[in-house]
């Protein structure tokens, strides 16, 4: 933040941190009118393996390369320091160039327009392949089709870094085919974002190609980039091949229900999905159905969350989900909303199951866990979700239909096939 024509640049660490961590602050006495290119440094989390050193060797080597790409002095004081728990950097004379080094050496240093010298750096830090940082945040970076190549075939190599954000860069096709070809190779990397990446056709495509092998990553982030239905086709194909991909997020790609047609070809025998986000695409309700019916036809599927949250959806719709959450009872499609529905059966869907159901035992002088344990047959405080789900739409204590049912089984989900009652003393109804 700018405060009396200062800039200010802050670290600390986040809440719960073990171990040693460094905390830095510094001001660069530098009027805001001399450093008008300056963008403040975001340096908000560190996460390392290693407890016991916050610095490694490796990361005083990226810090003198960073000086150099900086056309810097190394401050001594800060490498001297680097292992405390506390490191204060007022009055050290940095300027933003300075700054911006050790921010390289804090290693989140999203939106600092590093480009490809910056890149370069960061690449030769990657085939070191010796520090115990394993999440980097790299987003907003102004990083293009060289900057890919460099950071691809470090990472191609590199199996520490597991978390990597490369969002809001400018990767394009050809960035796109890098990256595919790093995926097919790399066996380090579980988490991945790359949205807001400009790939199109080709570079998308290239992509799928190298997720189809992948056997270590299990979340990726690749919305807000302009696939098609084209690559649909390739999506599907990385669902029916892939079997580590746990989270997708194809939201805002201009997939239509063509390319919904091709995607539910992959869910029909993916068994390790479990949230597929398509938000913001162009489906409408007869697309929808193909993606549920699909889950539908897979009896091995995993999938725990459908987002669709844009599309309206019909009464009948909802019929024939309510014959997708008899197989599969841990699914939750989310919709926009359903059309054509009369206020009065409006008013039955959507009214809180949980406050009918603390009604009931108010009425009856028990506990909102009494009602639930009563309907267990082992009087536990846990259930398997299929035989809550059963018992729930079975008893007629609280009438109360599926969607209801449903809501019910989110508020106590352990998110492990069962349900915990226990969660019902913190919560409100």
């Amino acid at each position: 933040m700018w405060q009396k024509g200062l800039l200010d640049f802050a670290w600390s660490p986040p809440p719960g941190w073990q171990g040693r961590a460094a905390a830095a602050s510094h001001a660069c006495h530098l009027p805001q009118e001399q450093c008008p290119h300056v963008v403040l440094l975001k340096v908000e989390s560190i996460h390392k393996q290693d407890d016991d050193k916050f610095f490694t060797t490796g990361q005083k080597e990226l810090y003198l390369e960073a000086c150099k790409l900086m056309g810097v002095v190394p401050v001594s004081y800060f490498i001297r320091n680097m292992e405390e728990s506390y490191v204060n950097l007022n009055h050290h004379g940095l300027g933003p160039r300075g700054t911006k080094a050790i921010a390289i050496a804090l290693v989140n240093i999203s939106n600092n327009h590093l480009g490809l010298e910056g890149a370069r750096i960061i690449s030769d830090f990657f085939e070191r392949n010796s520090s115990s940082i394993w999440s980097l945040e790299l987003s907003g970076n102004d990083f293009k089709e060289d900057s890919a190549a460099l950071l691809c075939q470090a990472l191609s190599t590199n199996y520490r870094i597991k978390k990597l954000d490369l969002s809001h860069n400018q990767f394009s096709d050809v960035g796109g085919e890098h990256l595919g070809q790093m995926l097919a190779i790399n066996v380090g990397l579980t988490s991945l974002d790359l949205s807001w990446n400009n790939f199109h056709t080709r570079g998308a495509v290239a992509l799928c190609n190298g997720l189809r092998g992948n056997v270590t990553l299990t979340k990726l982030d690749l919305s807000m980039n302009g696939f098609g239905n084209e690559v649909a086709l390739a999506l599907g194909e990385v669902l029916r091949l892939n079997s580590c991909l746990v989270y997708l997020d194809i939201g805002g790609n201009d997939i239509g229900n063509e390319g919904a047609s091709k995607i539910s070809k992959g869910l029909e025998s993916n068994e390790s999905l479990r949230v597929l986000k398509l938000f913001l695409n162009p489906i409408n309700m007869d697309g929808a159905i193909l993606l549920i019916l699909a889950i539908k036809r897979n009896p091995k599927s995993r999938m725990e969350e459908l987002d669709i949250s844009n599309v309206l959806v019909s009464e009948q719709f909802m019929k024939t989900l309510d014959g997708v959450y008899a197989i599969h009872p841990q699914l939750d499609v989310v919709f926009k909303a359903v059309q054509g529905l009369s206020p009065k059966k409006t008013i039955f869907l959507l009214t809180n199951p949980m406050k009918l159901i603390q009604s009931y035992a108010d009425q009856h002088k028990i506990t909102i866990v009494d009602f639930f344990k009563s309907l267990n047959p082992t009087g536990t405080m846990k259930m398997s979700v299929d035989e809550f789900q059963k018992v729930m739409i079975e008893q007629n204590k609280v009438p109360l239909n599926q969607y209801q049912v449903r809501e019910v089984i989110k508020k106590l989900d352990e998110k492990t096939g069962m349900v915990n009652f226990s969660f019902l003393n913190t919560m409100k109804p």
